[in-house]
C-alpha cells in the first residue's frame, strides 16, 4: 500500500526526492508519491545523483525557487535507508530537540518526589515482551491465596515520576502522542533517556511503577487498588522463552516459577469465561517481523503469531485497564477512554452474507439487527471463523480480514463508550505510558484520585487530545504497515536472486475488488496484486457479496481464503507494491 498523495506540500515541509542530475545541476525527483522534479540550491558536498535527500520544499510558485538540503539519506538500494527517508517523509521528527533531550536527563535524576510510593523490591516480579524490545512497560507479581484465589500485581512504568505536565518533556510527548516502530527502526515517544533507561522495567534495578493489585476468584475480579510504588524485577523474559517453558521444552527457575504459573492459570481461566461469554471478538492476527544486517539489507523475516505467551500478558493488561477505567467511571474522573463502538447493522449484515456465501456457518439473528446486537453478532461470527478455519486449515488470513472490515475503528474519547470488540462497558489504556500519551493520562487521572501528587488532565482540554491522539495513531498505522510493505518488497528481491525467478510461491486470497485479487504469500511476508486483466483467456466477474470471481468461459473460480501459486512480475520497492502472475491455472469448481 502506498502513502496518500499529498495536493501540495506547505513551504518549507519536508519531503524526500531522489538526487538526479540536469545538466551542472542537482534536481529532485518526489521518491515516495508522483510529483515534478524540484529545483535544488547549492547542495552539500557530499550530495550525489542517485542518492535520497530530504528537503525543504522552496515556497511560492516562483519558477526560481530552490529547495534547501536538509539531509542526506544514502542510497536507496539499502532498506534501511528507504524505511527512514519514509519515516522523514511521513512528518516524523527523526530527533528529539535539544531543550527536551535536556530536561529529560534531568527527570531522569531527579524525578518528582511521592512519599507515600509502596517499595515492593521484596516482591518477586518478572518481564515478559518481545526479544528484541528495548523499553518495557509493565511487569508482573502473582500469588495463589487459594485454589479459587490468586493476587496479581500489574506494575506499569511511573512515566508521570519524570514527565510533569506542560514541562519540554510533556510538550513533545503531546505533539507525538505515539510511539511509532518500523522494521529496523522506531520513532520513540519519550527520549531514550527515559524510555529505554529511567523508565524501562530492567531486571536488577530499582524501578518507579503505578502497581494494579487485583484480586480474582476464578476468572473473576473481585477487588483492585492502585497505588505508586518502587520495584526490582528479578527476569526479564522473552514471549519464546515463556512458551518453550509451557510447552515443557525447559523448565522455570525459582523465584519466578511458581508466580508464573499462578499468573499463567489467571490467565487460562479469562480465556476460557472470555470465549464462553461470546461478547469478545475472536481474531489472532499474524504480522512479518523483519531483521537487517549489519549493511542494512533486509535479511530474513518471521510470522509473528499470538501464543499462550501473548495472550497471558493480554488477559492481564485488559484487566488491569478495564478496572482503571471503572475506577474512573466510579469517581467521574476526566481522563481519556478506549472506545470501540459498535458496528453498523448494515455492515454486520454484509459480514454474515459474505461469510455465507463461503460456506462459514454464521450464527442466527434477529429479523430486524439492531445496533445494540451487531457487537454480539460480530463476536458469534468471529467465533465461527475460528472454528470454521480450525476444522478446514484453510483461509484465516482472508477470513480475519472480512470480519475486521466490517468493524468501527477503535479510538480514543473523554465519554465512556465502551469497547464493543473486548466485549466491556469500561476500557482505557493504561500499561503503555511510554509509548501511548493517552495512557499518561490515565497515570494522571487515576493517581489525582487515590490520594497521590498528581494533577488531573483538565476536562476542557480532553476532547481535543482525543482527536489529535486518535489521528496520530491512526497515521502511526499507516507508516507501519507501509514501511512493512517497502522491507517486505526489498526481502522479495533478494528471495527472487536466491530461489530464482520462476519458482513460484504459494498465497492466500485476502481481498477482491473488480480489477483483480489480493494475495499474501510467503507464509503473510509479503503481500502483492493480481491484475485480472493479466488472467488470459477469460472474463471474471465478482460477485454481489465481493467473494468470489467466477470466470465467464471456463466457470473457474477464485474465493476469498483461496490458494493460488503465483509468481512476481514486479516490484516497485520504494512504495511497497507488488504486481503478481498466476503461476497456473484457477481451479474449476
Amino acid at each position: 500500500m502506498a502513502p496518500p498523495p499529498k495536493q501540495e506540500r506547505a513551504a518549507g515541509e519536508p519531503q524526500v526526492v531522489l538526487l538526479e542530475k540536469r545538466g551542472q545541476f542537482l534536481v529532485g525527483q518526489p521518491f515516495f508519491e508522483p510529483g515534478q522534479q524540484i529545483s535544488i540550491g547549492k547542495p552539500p558536498a557530499k550530495a550525489k545523483a542517485g542518492k535520497l535527500a530530504l528537503i525543504a520544499t522552496p515556497g511560492g510558485r516562483s519558477r526560481n525557487a530552490r529547495a534547501k538540503v536538509l539531509r542526506l539519506l544514502g542510497s536507496p538500494d539499502i532498506a534501511r535507508n528507504v524505511v527512514e527517508a519514509l519515516m522523514l517523509d511521513r512528518g516524523l521528527r527523526r530527533r528529539f530537540p535539544k531543550t527536551v533531550l535536556a530536561a529529560a536527563e534531568a527527570a531522569r535524576e531527579h524525578p518528582h518526589p511521592e512519599p507515600g510510593r509502596r517499595d515492593l523490591r521484596e516482591l518477586t516480579t518478572f518481564t515478559i515482551d518481545p526479544s528484541s524490545a528495548k523499553d518495557f512497560d509493565d511487569a508482573i507479581s502473582a500469588e495463589k491465596l487459594s485454589d479459587a484465589r490468586t493476587r496479581i500485581w500489574v506494575h506499569i512504568a511511573d512515566v508521570s515520576a519524570y514527565v510533569r505536565p506542560g514541562d519540554p518533556v510533556d510538550r513533545e510527548a503531546r505533539r507525538r502522542a505515539t510511539s511509532v516502530y518500523v522494521p529496523g527502526a522506531v520513532e520513540p515517544m519519550l527520549p531514550e533517556a527515559l524510555s529505554n533507561d529511567a523508565c524501562s522495567l530492567v531486571p536488577g534495578e530499582d524501578r518507579l511503577a503505578v502497581t494494579a493489585e487485583l484480586e480474582f476468584e476464578g476468572a473473576k475480579l473481585v477487588s483492585s487498588s492502585f497505588y505508586r510504588s518502587t520495584i526490582c524485577s528479578d527476569k526479564r523474559l522473552s514471549y519464546e522463552d515463556v512458551d518453550q517453558i509451557f510447552a515443557g521444552e525447559r523448565e522455570a527457575q525459582a523465584p519466578w516459577a511458581e508466580p508464573l504459573a499462578a499468573a499463567r492459570e489467571v490467565s487460562a481461566t479469562r480465556d476460557e469465561a472470555r470465549r464462553a461469554g461470546g461478547a469478545a471478538l475472536a481474531i489472532e492476527s499474524v504480522e512479518p517481523e523483519f531483521s537487517f544486517d549489519k549493511q542494512g539489507h533486509v535479511a530474513d523475516s518471521v510470522a509473528s503469531i499470538q501464543t499462550e505467551s501473548h495472550r497471558l500478558i493480554e488477559h492481564l493488561m485488559i484487566a488491569a485497564n478495564e478496572a482503571v477505567a471503572t475506577l474512573c467511571m466510579e469517581k467521574s474522573l476526566p481522563t481519556l477512554y478506549r472506545i470501540h463502538e459498535r458496528p453498523e447493522s448494515e455492515s454486520v449484515e454484509r459480514l454474515l452474507d459474505q461469510l455465507a456465501s463461503l460456506g462459514v456457518a454464521t450464527p442466527a439473528t434477529p429479523e430486524h439487527l439492531s445496533s445494540s446486537d451487531a457487537a454480539e453478532v460480530v463476536a458469534a461470527a468471529s467465533l465461527a471463523v475460528d472454528e470454521h478455519v480450525k476444522r478446514t486449515g484453510v483461509a484465516r488470513m482472508g477470513l480475519t480480514y472480512l470480519v475486521l472490515r466490517s468493524l468501527r475503528q477503535a479510538r480514543y474519547s473523554p465519554d465512556n463508550l465502551g469497547h464493543a470488540g473486548l466485549g466491556l462497558s469500561n476500557y482505557c489504556h493504561f500499561t503503555s505510558p511510554i509509548r501511548r500519551y493517552p495512557d499518561l493520562l490515565c497515570h494522571r487521572a487515576l493517581l489525582s484520585a487515590v490520594g497521590c501528587d498528581e494533577q488531573a488532565p483538565r476536562a476542557d482540554e480532553l476532547e481535543e487530545m482525543a482527536v489529535w491522539t486518535s489521528e496520530r495513531e491512526r497515521d502511526a498505522i499507516r507508516t507501519e504497515r507501509i514501511a512493512d510493505s517497502v522491507a517486505g518488497s526489498f526481502l522479495l528481491e533478494r528471495r527472487l536472486l536466491e530461489r530464482g525467478p520462476d519458482k513460484p510461491f504459494e498465497g492466500e486470497v485476502t481481498g477482491l475488488i473488480g480489477a483483480g485479487i489480493f494475495i499474501s504469500f510467503d507464509d503473510g511476508a509479503h503481500e502483492g496484486f493480481l491484475p485480472v486483466r493479466r488472467i488470459k483467456g477469460d472474463w471474471w466477474d465478482l460477485n454481489e457479496q465481493g467473494t468470489i470471481m467466477t470466470g465467464n468461459k471456463s466457470g473457474s473460480t477464485i474465493r476469498f481464503g483461496d490458494r493460488l501459486q503465483v509468481k512476481v512480475d514486479r516490484i516497485d520497492k520504494a512504495r511497497g507494491r507488488v504486481d503478481l502472475v498466476l503461476a497456473e491455472d484457477p481451479p474449476a469448481r
